[in-house]
């Protein structure tokens, strides 16, 4: 049953910068080739960080000159807020951010996914646990936290999945209804596309304001890739912060807490490889 259609690509070359719009591109185990393949590490508590740790990246943008292989790390270009534009691996590169976010780190490409302390979790920023959820997550103190017991067990002990860079699994989707909707509900906020990072963007042939929901738990076709969607994306604080134009804006969350419980769009893992271009039909398979 055809659910809709791809109405976006976007890839994110390093982790927590803004990305680039594709017209097509091959979608693999990894997700979309060169997706999350550069991060940044903090170099004072440790551990592999993005926006929620240093808001600033979101400032930079990256992309690719050349198409990047289906694994792994490639080269790739970093535009910093002022307009500079240098190499991913620049000597340079990882002063100017540690200036840009106040503090020393590292930029890094994909490492093999043995190398587990590289991906283990750095210090927290605060010392109480429930406080440094709530820092993540951007929850006030009367606002529930994401049930983390949907996450894969292996993100308590490591940033991100051991040999990625994801925040859970190499797929995020949204629907254009679902920003239509929230638009509609918190017309003081700007629900855009930037805030929220998507891999693919659907426009959806079904009625309702959060079809993609209905999708959790099966699976479906992309192109002539097929993908199974695992479950709700809990958000967190980089939805909040200023990025490509949009201000800071702490009431996205209290809009998203609520009218969807903190969550927008679906995470998916690839179960067959294939390509997907915008147009191509999205359909339910099961």
């Amino acid at each position: 049953m055809s659910i809709g259609r791809i109405r976006s690509i976007h890839r994110y070359p390093v982790k927590s910068m803004q990305g680039e719009t594709l017209d097509a591109s091959d979608l693999g185990t990894q997700g979309l080739p060169g997706d999350r393949a550069w991060a940044v590490r903090d170099e004072v508590r440790g551990g592999i960080r993005g926006a929620k740790r240093f808001p600033e990246l979101m400032g930079c943008a990256a992309r690719y000159e050349q198409a990047p292989p289906a694994q792994g790390s490639a080269p790739a270009r970093v535009t910093l807020p002022g307009g500079r534009e240098l190499a991913v691996d620049d000597a340079a590169l990882p002063g100017l951010l540690g200036d840009l976010v106040g503090s020393p780190v590292s930029v890094w490409p994909l490492v093999p996914a043995d190398q587990l302390d590289h991906y283990r979790r750095g210090a927290p920023v605060l010392e109480d646990g429930e406080a440094e959820l709530r820092r993540v997550f951007a929850r006030t103190a009367d606002e529930p936290l994401p049930k983390l017991e949907a996450f894969p067990r292996e993100l308590f002990e490591f940033e991100s999945p051991p040999g990625t860079y994801f925040d859970a699994f190499p797929l995020l989707i949204m629907t254009t209804t679902a920003l239509t909707e929230l638009a509609r509900l918190a017309p003081g906020h700007r629900f855009e596309l930037p805030r929220f990072r998507p891999n693919l963007v659907v426009e959806p042939a079904q009625d309702g304001p959060f079809p993609e929901l209905d999708w959790v738990g099966r699976r479906i076709a992309v192109g002539s890739a097929e993908v199974e969607v695992t479950m709700a994306c809990p958000r967190c604080a980089m939805t909040t912060h200023a990025v490509a134009g949009l201000p800071r804006d702490p009431g996205i969350m209290r809009s998203l807490v609520k009218h969807t419980g903190g969550e927008l769009g679906v995470y998916a893992r690839v179960v067959s490889p294939g390509r997907v271009q915008r147009g191509d039909s999205v359909t339910l398979l099961d």
